[in-house]
């Protein structure tokens, strides 16, 4: 099973062009969020990102985990909201003594 946290760092370099800019984004050490990359890397079996110049490129692959990421981070956002909501309108509804 892939790890949300591993999807949410290939998103942020997918946006940010870089692992070190993408590290900034995130308050992540450089070196975590490459080792982060290369346990998703491994975990795919596929090869994400390629070196370009000063920054990085996704490959298809990296392209492609990284919309379907953005998919799947999109919706366990509006779940967690969903449920911070409703938690709070339950909470609020006791009353207490």
């Amino acid at each position: 099973m892939l790890d949300v946290t591993r999807l949410r760092v290939l998103v942020a370099v997918a946006r940010y062009g870089s692992v070190t800019a993408a590290a900034q984004a995130l308050n992540y050490a450089q070196p975590s969020v490459s080792h982060h990359i290369a346990r998703l890397e491994a975990e795919t079996g596929a090869r994400l990102l390629q070196r370009a110049g000063r920054g990085v490129r996704l490959t298809d692959a990296g392209r492609l985990l990284a919309e379907r990421a953005e998919e799947i981070i999109g919706r366990l956002d509006a779940a967690e909201n969903e449920l911070d909501r409703k938690s709070t309108r339950l909470n609020s509804s006791h009353l207490v003594i």
